[in-house]
């Protein structure tokens, strides 16, 4: 879902086109709670392990851990996270069901004093899987970093320095805690999760690079945002941009570029960018290699850090230093979710923020996809659906054997897996919610919706058709491309 806003005070219901190219991320399904027993004679193998799957959600959540521990045991050895779409699916749900039993077996023993037997048979069988060696760790990938763009060529320098070979595949790998969500040494923090060591950060890092470069989601996103801010700012000479959570800045060479070639060369535009994060360093270098890109297109440029970390009291103090004749455009990529709880107060009242800042356009995308239901199994049912199409587009554009498909699905989509399955109250962060839902909350905070323009539409389907030749969109829910 991607959305601009005016800060207007009228209120637009929009509705969704289902010829939208973000449409991508739409996956509507009807769930049943209380599954029937398995017909092997009429289901494929791929719908049956999402069953087994769910019916082991459904374990868990009664409390049922001997029978759950068994079907883990099940799933994890005939899982793999280097076979088909589903097997590394299964992968990834069984790992974070693990860390959730074991949590709950903690949790049920601390207020009821008993504990499963840690050396029963199917405990010890399970904990010593050869795909899951632990609750709290698995390994990834680590990718090859190519470059997304010249932009992003320094902060790649350390690529190899953490390899170590393993005798459980032929492609290098690391360690990476899937547990750090919950890791009490807060050291580095991005996205919400808890990083406990440096590796683990280039690690994180390095797979966002990756989810850049093979999938189109993030640059679909980037694409129509910029294209919504520049048609805002068309005929402003100063303009500031408010960013949420920055990272490696990757969205902004490209709307420098387009500033730049539209522009009187003796008079270009000054460009602000105030780029918040959660660390420090990662921000002083994006600040570094976009100033220098700017240089090379003879802009006038400006980038300031502001730390941030994702609670909303950080963001209501919010000093952002306007200057009287900036044209101000907040942007809000895959950021506002994380300022939801278990009520969406806390984002109304940053919209509220944003709102009295005045800004001409408030960009705003977010994952399509319901994970903010407060029912554990209705959240894991829908997480299962959506990240099984999200499985399937990557098996119809990458090779098994790709490692930034390994580093995407294991580190990135991974965190995201644990932390809708495993977390609870304050600390779960991915929670997505449907489109009508942020319509509903931009309309009532006093912004009004701006359609995306013609061109900013057939630039998005462009991208699209050159991720999904065969389709011209991605590849549903079920579906499966041949190759």
């Amino acid at each position: 879902m991607l959305s601009s806003f005016t800060a207007g005070t009228t209120s637009h219901e929009d509705q969704e086109d289902p010829s939208d190219p973000h449409h991508q991320y739409h996956h509507h399904h009807h769930h049943h709670h209380h599954h029937r027993p398995y017909t092997p004679t009429f289901i494929s193998a791929a719908a049956h392990h999402r069953q087994l799957l769910i019916n082991c959600a459904e374990l868990v959540s009664q409390t049922d851990f001997s029978a759950a521990q068994r079907l883990l045991s099940v799933l994890s050895s005939t899982s793999s996270s280097c076979g088909d779409s589903t097997d590394r699916l299964v992968h990834q749900f069984t790992l974070a069901l693990s860390i959730r039993l074991d949590r709950r077996r903690r949790h049920h023993h601390h207020h009821h004093h008993h504990y499963t037997n840690p050396t029963d048979p199917t405990y010890m069988n399970f904990m010593s899987s050869p795909t899951t060696t632990s609750t709290t760790s698995t390994t990834s990938t680590t990718t090859n970093l190519n470059r997304v763009s010249s932009i992003l060529s320094n902060s790649t320098d350390h690529r190899h320095d953490h390899h170590h070979p393993s005798s459980s595949s032929s492609s290098m790998i690391i360690p990476y805690s899937i547990n750090a969500l919950h890791h009490h040494h807060r050291h580095h923090h991005h996205h919400g999760i808890i990083l406990n060591s440096e590796i683990e950060a280039l690690q994180f890092q390095s797979s966002f690079i990756s989810l850049n470069q093979v999938t189109p989601f993030i640059r679909f996103s980037h694409l129509t945002a910029n294209q919504a801010i520049l048609e805002a700012v068309e005929g402003h000479q100063f303009i500031h941009i408010l960013d949420f959570d920055t990272m490696q800045g990757v969205q902004w060479p490209p709307l420098m570029q387009a500033l730049a070639s539209r522009t009187d060369p003796s008079n270009p535009p000054s460009i602000r960018i105030t780029g918040t994060g959660q660390d420090p360093e990662t921000l002083r270098r994006t600040g570094d290699r976009l100033e220098s890109f700017a240089q090379s297109l003879g802009l006038r440029f400006q980038f300031h850090p502001l730390l941030l970390v994702d609670d909303v009291s950080s963001v209501l103090s919010l000093q952002v230093p306007l200057l009287p004749n900036e044209t101000l455009a907040v942007n809000c990529v895959l950021y506002l979710h994380r300022l939801l709880s278990e009520d969406s107060r806390d984002v109304r009242l940053f919209l509220r923020t944003v709102k009295a800042m005045n800004p001409k356009i408030v960009t705003v995308a977010e994952r399509e996809a319901n994970h903010n239901h407060p029912s554990f199994l209705r959240r894991f049912v829908e997480a299962v659906d959506h990240y099984a199409a999200l499985f399937e587009s990557l098996e119809a554009t990458l090779p098994p054997s790709s490692r930034e498909r390994l580093a995407v699905e294991q580190v990135w989509f991974g965190r995201e897996i644990v932390d809708i399955v495993c977390g609870e109250g304050e600390e779960r962060r991915e929670r997505h919610e449907r489109f009508e839902s942020w319509v509903e909350k931009m309309s009532t905070s006093g912004f009004s919706n701006v359609g995306l323009s013609p061109f900013a539409l057939s630039q998005a389907k462009l991208l699209l058709r050159l991720h999904y030749p065969s389709e011209g969109e991605p590849p549903r829910s079920g579906g499966r491309s041949i190759n």
